[in-house]
């Protein structure tokens, strides 16, 4: 090797190190931009709503399949939600339909507009809508279509068993948002609910009052459980029960319709999906292994199929 083949040589080196952050930051976003895409869109409202939809291997179009529609938080989309709760690995296992639908794309982060304002029924819209895209071009059981979320999403759970319990059997909550108030909720119609929440968490406190995040005060999470059992008319004495050194769980029964009620408190958890992937823990707190929240889900939803309405005698 010559002096100036060598030179030669080792200015490239030193050009492809200098370039290979660049190159991996490329890769690394292209990657991103595949792994987190939607596959699905529609139009609602005028504006194009996204949605990733999972279609387990087992699916077979002569049989009524369950469908299972899970929200993101505040600031995500829905394939990182599908990460976070870890879905489509019960879905495949269990043979149902898994949709991850997102809030609308605009200036900020993507956010369910939960809040009592204009925009609030144009999520309901949407995935009203989606559901009827779904129901089209798959059999999708409709006793069986269940919702459940995160965070803000959870919050949108709430939203949807208010306004759409004629078509949403029973709903599923994690650090669960709610900046609605009881009264807005006016469908008296029993709807089984599961929550999980942290006692650590700092975005939506447990034990509730103000943070950063939110200029109004969050409602206790076990009184707001309590209100929901209250909706459901079961009975007024819960039954505690500790799942795990970390996990109390607390049930409701004797409910109107069976629509049970219940609450996954996780000591020290944080404003995170228990069984799921870790967020970071700097920002939102520890995630606890102690149940897997998504299977319990899964399980309780099998429990709760829509029971249709009893005929109003004249």
């Amino acid at each position: 090797m010559t002096a100036t083949t060598s030179r030669s040589w080792v200015l490239g080196a030193v050009l492809a190190l200098i370039g290979l952050p660049v190159v991996l930051a490329v890769t690394e976003a292209a990657l991103f931009h595949v792994r987190n895409r939607s596959n699905g869109t529609i139009v609602s409202s005028g504006q194009k709503r996204e949605y990733l939809l999972y279609v387990p291997r087992s699916y077979d179009r002569t049989k009524p399949t369950p469908l299972v529609i899970s929200m993101h938080g505040a600031g995500m989309w829905g394939a990182a939600q599908k990460e976070t709760s870890q879905w489509n690995r019960v879905a495949e296992r269990h043979g149902f339909l898994v949709v991850y639908p997102s809030g609308a794309a605009g200036a900020g982060p993507r956010v369910w507009q939960v809040n009592d304002g204009p925009g609030l029924m144009k999520e309901v819209r949407f995935i009203s809508e989606l559901i009827d895209t779904l129901r089209a071009a798959y059999n999708v059981d409709p006793a069986r279509m269940y919702a459940n979320g995160l965070s803000n999403g959870g919050g949108m759970a709430f939203v949807l068993s208010c306004t759409l319990s004629d078509r949403i059997a029973a709903v599923g909550m994690v650090a669960a948002a709610q900046t609605l108030p009881w009264k807005w909720c006016a469908d008296h119609r029993a709807v089984p609910m599961m929550a999980f929440h942290g006692t650590a968490d700092s975005q939506v406190p447990y034990y509730g009052g103000t943070t950063w995040i939110f200029d109004e005060r969050w409602p206790d999470v076990s009184r707001w459980v309590a209100n929901w059992a209250g909706r459901n008319r079961c009975a007024p004495n819960p039954t505690d029960s500790a799942v795990a050194m970390d996990v109390l769980r607390r049930g409701y029964t004797d409910c109107a319709d069976d629509a049970a009620v219940v609450l996954y408190t996780v000591q020290g958890g944080g404003h995170t999906w228990p069984g799921g992937k870790p967020l970071p823990e700097w920002w939102v707190g520890p995630t606890s292994n102690s149940i897997d929240a998504t299977s319990l889900m899964w399980a309780f939803f099998l429990d709760h199929p829509l029971r249709p309405i009893a005929p109003t005698v004249p």
